[in-house]
């Protein structure tokens, strides 16, 4: 099993971009996940078992203003793996985009406000929901899953 979750967060008003940054936040975001993909499928594809899991975020499915590269870079993301779980999955290979809609709990940065209990998702049930989703019934299957806290908008 793999899990891809780097991405390249770049942030700004889309003139004031610099196209050389945009292409490394892409690079890592998209092509990166690529190229991770493409060595676990080499290795997994003669076994006809595994599994490459593919984190994505809320730009995955909805671009924000001030963050197109981002979005950029999470949709193909999106996409490739919608395109891995087609082609692996007839071979035995489970490929899977979780979208992770909201931010993730850290007491380093602070944790969540006061006034906001369950606003922040737990890393621990982040793990959780990726191991079941590896352990998933074949009759009631997924290739995409999202995760956010429960008090997150849509």
């Amino acid at each position: 099993m793999v899990v891809y979750n780097a991405s390249g967060r770049l942030r700004g008003p889309v003139a004031d971009l610099d196209p050389a940054a945009v292409a490394d936040a892409l690079m890592v975001s998209a092509y990166g996940g690529f190229l991770v993909a493409q060595a676990a499928a080499r290795r997994m594809l003669p076994h006809r078992h595994g599994a490459i899991l593919l984190t994505g975020a809320s730009a995955s499915v909805k671009g924000f203003a001030g963050s197109a590269p981002f979005a950029m870079g999470k949709f193909a993301l999106r996409g490739l793996g919608q395109s891995l779980a087609r082609e692996l999955q007839p071979q035995g290979i489970h490929v899977a985009h979780v979208v992770i809609d909201g931010a993730i709990r850290n007491p380093a940065r602070g944790g969540e406000p006061a006034d906001a209990p369950d606003s922040h998702l737990d890393p621990d049930a982040i793990a959780r929901a990726y191991r079941d989703l590896l352990r998933q019934d074949r009759s009631a299957w997924t290739s995409e899953l999202e995760l956010r806290p429960w008090t997150e908008r849509f």
